[in-house]
C-alpha cells in the first residue's frame, strides 16, 4: 500500500501537514517519536482513505458458499501448498478443529503428504481428538477411494500437501498431477510472513497454474507472530497479489487463526472493530 511518511518536531503539526497534503480524510496510520543525536522529531505514515479501500479490496477473499456440498453432493475442497515449514499441517488442523469456521459443516481430512517424518502422525492425532474422519492418499492412484470415504460423511475437505519445492520439471508435473487429483476448489498458497519478497514471488511462480494443471488462488501467511515489524508483513501480502482469507499467529491450535484482512488491515492502525465478522470471509 502507498502511503507517505511525514516528520516534524510536533505530532499535531505534522499530522495536520499530512492531511494539508492528502485532504481532511486522510489516516494516519502510525506515528511514532525519533531521537537522532538528542533532537526529537516525529514520523506519521498517512494515507487517503481510496488507497486503504484499494489495499483491502486487493486482500479480500471472496465469502465461503453458504452451502458447501454441491448439487452432485461432491464437498468443498480446500488444498493447503508450500514450501517445507511453511506451516500446512498446523494451518490443515486448525481449520479443521476449529467447529465455527464452517458453520454448519463436517469438515475431514487428507494428507498426500507421505513424505515428512511425523507429519501425517501429527495430522492424525489432531482429528482422532477432534472426531474428524482422516484419510490419508500415498499416491495419485489412492487419491478417488480416500475423497469418496470422505465425500459420505463430510461437505469440506482439507488437504494437505507434501512441503517440497518441485527442482525439476519432472516433480512439477508428478506435483500438479496429485494436486488435480483431488480437484480443489480453492488453492492456498501457505508461506511464512518472515519469507523474504524475492524468495515469495519465486514460490508464487512455483504455485502457480499452468498448463491446465490448478495452482494456488489465495495466500495464507503464517508465523506472524515472529515478524517484528507487521506492517511488512502486509506489504508482503499486497506484493504477493493473491487474495487472503486466513493469517496464522502462533502454533496454538486452534486459536492461533485469524480472519487476514482485519489482521493485516490492523497493522496499518485500520481498527479491528471497523471489519466485518471473520467467520465467513
Amino acid at each position: 500500500m502507498r502511503a507517505e511518511r511525514f516528520t516534524g518536531t510536533d505530532l499535531a503539526q505534522v499530522s495536520e501537514r499530512a492531511r494539508s497534503v492528502l485532504g481532511e480524510d486522510a489516516l494516519i496510520l502510525h506515528g511514532r517519536a525519533n531521537r537522532d543525536g538528542g533532537l526529537a522529531s516525529v514520523e506519521v505514515l498517512a494515507a487517503t482513505p481510496v488507497t486503504v479501500a484499494r489495499a483491502r479490496a486487493r486482500l479480500d477473499a471472496l465469502p465461503l458458499p453458504p452451502v458447501f456440498r454441491r448439487d452432485d453432493g461432491r464437498p468443498y475442497v480446500i488444498a493447503l501448498v508450500g514450501p517445507t515449514g511453511s506451516g500446512k499441517t498446523t494451518t490443515a488442523a486448525k481449520l479443521a478443529v476449529r467447529p465455527e469456521m464452517f458453520p454448519g459443516a463436517q469438515p475431514g481430512l487428507l494428507t498426500i503428504d507421505t513424505y515428512r517424518v511425523g507429519g501425517m502422525e501429527q495430522l492424525a492425532t489432531y482429528a482422532d481428538l477432534a472426531a474428524i474422519p482422516f484419510e490419508v492418499a500415498y499416491d495419485q492412484r489412492e487419491v478417488p477411494a480416500a475423497m469418496q470415504r470422505l465425500a459420505a460423511t463430510c461437505d469440506v475437505i482439507l488437504v494437505d500437501t507434501p512441503g517440497r519445492s518441485p527442482a525439476s520439471a519432472a516433480l512439477t508435473e508428478r506435483w500438479r498431477t496429485l494436486l488435480d487429483a483431488v480437484r480443489p476448489d480453492e488453492v492456498h498458497l501457505v508461506l511464512p510472513a518472515t519469507l523474504r519478497h524475492d524468495l515469495a514471488h519465486h514460490f508464487v511462480e512455483q504455485y502457480r497454474p499452468a498448463r491446465g494443471h490448478c495452482g494456488a488462488s489465495h495466500l495464507l501467511l503464517t508465523k506472524l507472530d515472529e515478524v517484528p515489524e507487521a506492517s511488512g508483513v502486509t506489504e508482503l501480502a499486497l506484493a504477493v497479489g493473491l487474495p487472503t482469507r486466513w493469517v496464522g499467529d502462533g502454533q496454538e491450535v486452534p486459536a492461533d487463526l485469524k480472519a487476514a484482512v482485519p489482521r493485516l488491515m490492523g497493522t496499518f492502525g485500520i481498527p479491528v472493530d471497523t471489519e466485518p465478522g471473520w467467520v465467513r470471509k
